[in-house]
């Protein structure tokens, strides 16, 4: 039934008595008369008589508001009578809504919101950079647990995680070492065949792969394949409440999960760091021998008297240094999984973002280090 009123007197009170449905279709056609509708004389109060309402919705009772806010404006005292519980909750929230302060307009201030997301960002990285500081704590404290007592070393996972970071590892990362030796071969000798110096690739390719690209082109690659892999698998388990589990049972998270993962990391990214220069030389002595003429026999005794084992071991002393950030940080975010899937993928791409950054810092505070050393 459409909604409909009419307005009556009651000994010296002016009623308007409602019903029906007073939805959007019948308040569109009610609003325009409701809108001017006054008593013909000042009565001595207004009820507003719903007991005959069927269905009220927001735009309904918000009409009933205007016009009951308009008529106390006039300084009449208005009451709603006869209403069910229903319809006395609607107008009740309509009625606060109505009264509530418009809300403020947000300004738009550039310098003021590029501080606060600095700010932001500050207080985010601190928080962040003290909560792996502590994580690093934990694990330290658990591997010393391990050293007093080698026999809480768990060897199986240990020696899993090595085959998966480590010999699973060798096929991407010799593949991309020898693209790389063969591009830093090309590069050189297309400029240093202008100075007739074309020896002095081997140099390049020596110094450059042994001191820094090899390794830092391991450890990247090794966090977006391993330390993306820590955090999906400790995060899936975090989801699955298996390490809640773990807990109930007296097991430690640390001991069971993190401490094999960056045993195994330590023992394979050195490895593989000495794998990758092999290949990359190898690569840079192929394309040597194509671009410039220089034999294997000239690029082997060129590379003897450009790089001394010092060489190698700068390079490789890092590694394990690398290794122990890029699990901590894939482990770390694992741990931080909350549960649904969505936080799984986000802390995975935070993990191994994170992870390149840290390498690349470390790579350059090492390089700074060794200068100030003369190594």
């Amino acid at each position: 039934m459409q909604g409909w009123y009419r307005t009556g007197w009651d000994e010296g009170h002016w009623v308007l008595a409602a019903g029906g449905r007073w939805d959007l279709a019948s308040i569109q056609r009610l609003a325009p008369a409701l809108g001017t509708l006054s008593p013909e004389r000042r009565p001595d109060s207004v009820f507003f008589d719903l007991s005959q309402v069927d269905a009220l919705d927001t735009s309904g009772a918000l009409v009933i508001e205007r016009l009951a806010d308009r008529l106390r404006g006039q300084g009449l005292t208005v009451a709603v009578v006869g209403a069910n519980p229903a319809v006395v909750a609607l107008m009740m929230e309509v009625h606060r809504a109505a009264k509530a302060p418009p809300a403020e307009v947000e300004r738009h201030r550039p310098v003021h919101d590029f501080l606060e997301r600095v700010g932001r960002g500050t207080v985010s990285v601190a928080h962040d950079s003290y909560a792996l500081l502590s994580f690093f704590g934990l694990v330290a404290i658990t591997l010393g647990r391990i050293i007093r007592n080698p026999r809480r070393l768990r060897l199986v996972p240990f020696f899993h995680h090595l085959e998966q970071v480590g010999l699973n590892a060798l096929p991407i990362v010799g593949l991309l070492s020898f693209l790389i030796g063969v591009v830093l071969a090309y590069q050189g000798a297309d400029q240093l065949r202008r100075y007739g110096a074309e020896i002095f690739v081997v140099n390049m390719l020596a110094i450059g792969i042994l001191r820094e690209i090899g390794v830092l082109m391991t450890s990247i690659i090794v966090a977006g394949r391993s330390g993306s892999a820590f955090t999906a698998q400790i995060g899936t388990m975090k989801v699955s409440q298996e390490i809640d589990a773990m807990q109930t049972l007296g097991l430690d998270p640390v001991e069971l999960l993190v401490v094999p993962r960056l045993l195994a990391l330590m023992v394979a990214l050195p490895l593989l760091g000495f794998y990758a220069d092999v290949v990359a030389l190898l690569g840079g002595a192929l394309m040597s021998q194509f671009a410039l003429g220089i034999t294997m026999g000239q690029f082997l005794t060129q590379l003897q008297l450009a790089v001394t084992p010092a060489t190698l071991w700068v390079g490789l002393i890092k590694a394990p240094v690398f290794a122990v950030v890029i699990a901590l940080v894939g482990c770390y975010e694992g741990m931080r999984v909350t549960g649904s899937a969505e936080s799984v993928g986000r802390l995975t791409t935070r993990s191994v973002v994170e992870s390149i950054f840290l390498v690349i810092v470390l790579d350059a505070l090492f390089s700074i280090l060794f200068s100030w050393l003369g190594v």
